[in-house]
């Protein structure tokens, strides 16, 4: 699958400390990405790099074939960009800002902004300065599709939205990615929010990329595993290197399985556990896996 976006060992120094350490991942064409990761993990960063707004202080970016370092007005005009806390004219009416933006974009649909400004339902006569924050999140996003970007980056769009106007946010996007054909590419460390949104995931933490994977398979080969070992049972056998973050709780032992096969892991857990109880073997949500590959330290394997 061809990539719209593509790092390649990027770093980025703030004198001695880094805000992206060797990232590496791709947004493909056609998917929503999500980028996700704690605060501090080098997601705007990584984002701000893609779009020329800061400097890689090595490796490279290519954004729609290009060095994200030579990007110009041909590139930038197939590329729409929404940030939390951007700032806006406030002092234009919703009208006289998608006016104003109109001019620069060639290829500005104004039947499309017209249809965007009806779903997000903006009050288009009202100053940006008197909408709320979700409205003005609603008006710069019709602001960028209206001349249909190839490519829509999104840094921490839900911030401060209250759920209502999340979740209508989540869905009108899901139904214009559908509809449009467009790539998307999100930060965000509200990770429930995004869990029902992306199709591929870039997990990242302390500005390494712990992950970089369609979101089916990420979810399909990892397992939340619980074992209740007996009384009786002797010291712990050196578990398998795909079994990580293992934790006990009296005799309970809980792990994850981060290549599982059910086949083959009923077989390994046999071997491993003889005379105990069947394991309980569960599914785990984008959240729950995110955050036990974060304090298991796996930024530096590559898992």
């Amino acid at each position: 699958m061809n990539s719209l976006l593509e790092f390649h060992e990027v770093s980025r120094k703030y004198g001695r400390s880094k805000a992206l350490d060797g990232a590496s991942f791709r947004v493909p064409a056609g998917s929503i990405t999500a980028l996700l990761g704690p605060n501090g993990a080098g997601k705007s960063t990584a984002l701000k790099i893609a779009l020329n707004l800061l400097r890689p202080s090595s490796g490279t970016v290519r954004v729609l074939g290009a060095d994200s370092r030579k990007l110009g007005p041909a590139e930038l005009a197939r590329i729409g960009y929404v940030a939390d806390g951007m700032e806006l004219p406030e002092w234009m009416t919703v009208t006289q800002f998608l006016d104003w933006c109109r001019p620069l974009y060639p290829k500005w649909d104004k039947d499309f902004e017209s249809a965007l400004c009806k779903q997000f339902a903006l009050p288009t006569d009202r100053k940006l300065r008197h909408l709320s924050r979700g409205q003005k999140m609603k008006a710069a996003l019709a602001s960028v599709l209206s001349y249909r970007p190839e490519l829509l980056v999104l840094d921490e769009p839900f911030s401060g939205l209250d759920p209502l106007v999340r979740d209508e946010f989540i869905s009108g996007l899901l139904e214009l990615a559908g509809d449009e054909g467009f790539s998307v590419v999100l930060s965000s460390h509200d990770i429930e929010e995004v869990d029902r949104l992306a199709d591929h995931v870039v997990m990242m933490n302390h500005g390494k990329v712990l992950l970089d994977e369609s979101t089916e398979s990420l979810l399909a080969r990892h397992r939340r595993v619980e074992v209740v070992l007996p009384e009786s049972f002797g010291d712990l056998p050196a578990l398998p290197p795909t079994w990580i973050a293992a934790q006990s709780s009296g005799r309970v032992l809980r792990f994850a399985d981060t290549a599982h096969e059910a086949a083959s892991f009923e077989q390994a857990a046999a071997k491993a556990f003889p005379g105990c109880p069947p394991p309980d073997v569960q599914p785990y949500s984008l959240r729950e896996l995110f955050v036990t590959l974060v304090r298991a330290g796996k930024a530096d394997v590559g898992i």
